[in-house]
């Protein structure tokens, strides 16, 4: 995982947040998807901020790509926030 990155994580109202800070490369992303897995289970959405991410490897891109079956079939919407949310998400799960 990137030394530098981070995953803020908090509740509010019944979502989950993660804001996503640092550089994402692959082990970092597997992090992400790893977290949304152990903690969306108490919420009723997930919400993945990017705007705090300076640098996404292709080879983090490709593990979101490959795991959009996943987040598309959670149960609870996954929706991914900020200026770099395209480069992460499906095009149904981005919001401006």
């Amino acid at each position: 995982m990137s030394k530098d990155f981070q995953i803020l994580v908090h509740n509010n109202d019944g979502n989950l947040h993660l804001k996503l800070m640092g550089d994402l490369d692959e082990d970092s992303a597997r992090e992400v998807l790893k977290t949304v897995r152990g903690r969306s289970h108490a919420a009723s959405r997930v919400f993945i901020h990017t705007s705090g991410l300076r640098r996404i490897y292709p080879e983090a891109q490709k593990v979101f790509h490959e795991n959009n079956d996943f987040m598309e079939l959670q149960t609870i919407p996954v929706m991914f926030t900020g200026e770099k949310a395209g480069q992460l998400a499906s095009d149904g799960n981005i919001l401006s």
